[in-house]
């Protein structure tokens, strides 16, 4: 048997960028995922970029005989853990799946994974756990704070565990990778984020109402103390998010333990920055209003990304302009998402 690396959540938005990262890298993957925020069409276009088949089961983490069927069949070397609820104000409505699913599942997970003997694991965490900081760039030395949603409650609950279990066995080397906002898109077009239902974050928001999908852009909160009132957020580009996993998976090949990174860009953009940009790349109006602050939501959030150049020789390379032309360029390759016939999109508009 081929060795292979497990992605829990592969056909998601991060999970299908890492498969074809690891696929490009020429690791043998293989997709578990229960579509519950994902599409089967992903896979199919990731064997269409890769010109190879890619393994995919549908299934859920929480599912202890089905993890060992797949420990039995293949010869899982690391595992790369997405799979989880991710939306923020979900989460603070709907507590209960948020804690059984992510944390739960997780669980689920590394107990099949240590009665298998498979003990190198990649935690896709986020940059919540540092809760509101006191102070800007977030280092991974500033300790986790109060996650101020449950969403990230559930992050840190499983960050926690994670170090809990590699101090009690040796055998174990886990990467936790806190990430800040990921946006953009292949470059292809052919894979991007698809949402279920109204989007929850900004870009995908903000491509619906330049593709017509979306009347207007809700911006919440106008009030926050930043440069325009408006959150500030390190968006990264997920292509650079998914190479950092990558990164990640090889250091595990040389250490044991437990250690934490940053992916971001060490650069904040706020709300009204980001759809300025957007126009002034595109030439297209984005109609929006302000309303509220959004319960869970906090002011002022970037990363200082030192730690991970330094030991894991990894770097975001991918500017804001480069993020909203592939952002959008998914958006007019896919105007309704996976469920739309993938066409080449000219992108005239952008500037």
């Amino acid at each position: 048997m081929r060795k292979t690396t497990l992605i829990t959540g592969g056909a998601g938005y991060i999970g299908s960028h890492t498969a074809l990262a690891l696929i490009n890298a020429g690791r043998h993957v293989l997709v578990l995922d229960n579509l519950c925020n994902s599409c089967r069409e992903c896979i199919k276009r990731l064997e269409q970029l890769t010109l190879t088949r890619v393994d995919f089961i549908k299934g859920d983490i929480r599912d202890s005989r089905l993890l060992d069927d797949i420990f039995s069949r293949y010869d899982v070397e690391a595992v790369v853990h997405f799979a989880s609820l991710k939306s923020v104000a979900e989460s603070v409505s709907n507590p209960l799946d948020y804690y059984t699913n992510n944390v739960a599942g997780t669980l689920d997970l590394c107990r099949a994974m240590a009665r298998n003997n498979v003990f190198k694991l990649v935690f896709s965490s986020s940059a919540t756990v540092y809760g509101e900081p006191t102070r800007t760039p977030i280092a991974e030395d500033f300790g986790t704070g109060k996650p101020v949603n449950p969403y990230g409650r559930t992050k840190l609950m499983i960050e926690e565990l994670l170090s809990d279990l590699c101090h009690s066995d040796p055998r174990w080397s886990i990467a936790l990778l806190r990430y800040f906002n990921p946006i953009g898109a292949h470059e292809s077009g052919m894979i991007g984020e698809d949402p279920t239902g109204r989007p929850n974050n900004l870009l995908p928001c903000l491509t619906q109402v330049a593709i017509g999908r979306i009347p207007e852009l809700t911006v919440f909160g106008s009030d926050y103390p930043t440069v325009d009132g408006t959150c500030v957020r390190d968006y990264i580009h997920v292509v650079d998010l998914a190479i950092g996993h990558l990164k990640a998976l090889l250091k595990l090949q040389q250490t044991s333990g437990i250690d934490v990174w940053n992916l971001g860009t060490g650069v904040g953009y706020s709300v009204l920055q980001i759809i300025h940009s957007f126009e002034d790349i595109t030439g297209i109006a984005i109609p929006y209003r302000f309303a509220p602050r959004r319960p869970g939501d906090i002011a002022k959030c970037f990363a200082d990304p030192g730690k991970a150049k330094r030991e894991l020789g990894w770097t975001a390379q991918r500017d804001l302009r480069q993020m909203i032309i592939d952002a959008w360029r998914w958006q007019s390759c896919n105007p309704q998402g996976y469920q739309s016939s993938f066409k080449i999109a000219a992108l005239s508009a952008v500037r």
